[in-house]
């Protein structure tokens, strides 16, 4: 077994280093504390991510710690997407062929995504796992509690990596700024005017009901003088239209046209984010946006923001507790 301690990974600066973790948009903001303590311990490797093919925005966003984005096609235990088929001999036989000098798996405790890591030929592997499969692998056990950017930070530091803080980040670049402009959805929007809400998720499961965003945004227009703008993907439209129809007063509604990027900006303006739990959550800690986010389904001491003075989680899963989250919004916008 490679005994994986600072030192070894300096000895390894020049190494190249690939990443596995094909999961979605507020999964992979967990991982950024993890990737910037690696990027510390090995300030000159290059640094290969795998992902699921949207996360090709993701590794452009976050170059000071990846050099290179690689789509990964799919496999069948891994329910993210459909596992892309005829695509799989040429990816994994190009990524033996270039004999990448350090695999990370940081997808999960390893039952299934170890062996795929294995498949890309590394000369050595590190990440979750019980048991090496061979001299050349370094496996920490996975933690089964903890917050999820806690977890991933753990993994890097037990392989030699410095902790270099538990922060998310989420850069605003000047595209995404321009875009947001260019969307005229600031017109009649003031810096500190106004509150996200984001009724939708990647689940329908997980959503709060329609008709309590709907009274708890009206609640907050009309009591405390603010505008409320409603945000989501294009798919997440006719949510939002739901969400505006049950409204007293009319909000912006911001859904579709706006990238990811684009509402990261909008809502780094905004006084307070009311979502779900889904990646938005996640954006709004890295950018330190006051938020009450409603959990139904997944773990809250997993996936809540760490800081629990700025963002407020409570667990809701049949739409009852709209009087707590209206109690919430209003203690986070009194904060000083």
């Amino acid at each position: 077994m490679i005994p994986m301690t600072s030192s070894w990974l300096h000895r390894h600066d020049k190494a190249t280093v690939v990443i596995f973790r094909a999961l979605q948009l507020g999964d992979m903001l967990c991982a950024v504390p993890a990737l910037r303590a690696l990027r510390a311990a090995m300030p000159r490797a290059r640094i290969s991510l795998v992902g699921l093919p949207w996360a090709e925005q993701f590794a452009c966003r976050f170059r000071r710690y990846i050099d290179e984005f690689i789509a990964f096609p799919g496999h069948a235990a891994f329910p993210e997407q459909p596992v892309r088929l005829a695509q799989l001999h040429d990816f994994y036989a190009g990524m033996r062929a270039r004999r990448f000098d350090l695999a990370l798996q940081m997808h999960g405790n390893g039952q299934y995504s170890n062996a795929v890591v294995r498949a890309f030929g590394a000369r050595a592997m590190g990440g979750f796992g019980a048991v090496a499969g061979g001299t050349d692998e370094c496996l920490i056990p996975f933690p089964e509690t903890g917050a999820e950017p806690l977890r991933l930070l753990a993994l890097a530091t037990g392989l030699g990596a410095p902790a270099c803080g538990p922060q998310l980040e989420f850069p605003i670049t000047g595209e995404d700024e321009r875009a947001l402009h260019a969307s005229g959805v600031l017109r009649t929007l003031a810096p500190g005017s106004y509150v996200c809400i984001h009724p939708g998720a990647r689940s329908a499961d997980k959503c709060w009901p329609a008709a309590r965003f709907a009274a708890v945004a009206d609640q907050l227009a009309i009591r405390a003088g603010l505008d409320i703008v409603l945000t989501g993907s294009p798919a997440e439209a006719p949510l939002t239209a739901a969400v505006a129809r049950l409204m007293r007063r009319a909000p912006v509604d911001a859904a579709g046209p706006l990238s990811i990027g684009a509402m990261a900006a909008l809502m780094s303006r905004a006084r307070l984010l009311i979502c779900n739990d889904t990646g938005v959550s996640h954006i709004a800690a890295a950018l330190r946006l006051r938020s009450v986010v409603i959990f139904s389904k997944a773990d809250m001491r997993r996936w809540a923001p760490l800081d629990q003075q700025l963002h407020r989680c409570l667990w809701d899963p049949f739409g009852e507790r709209e009087n707590t989250v209206v109690d919430q919004a209003r203690a986070l916008l009194m904060l000083r």
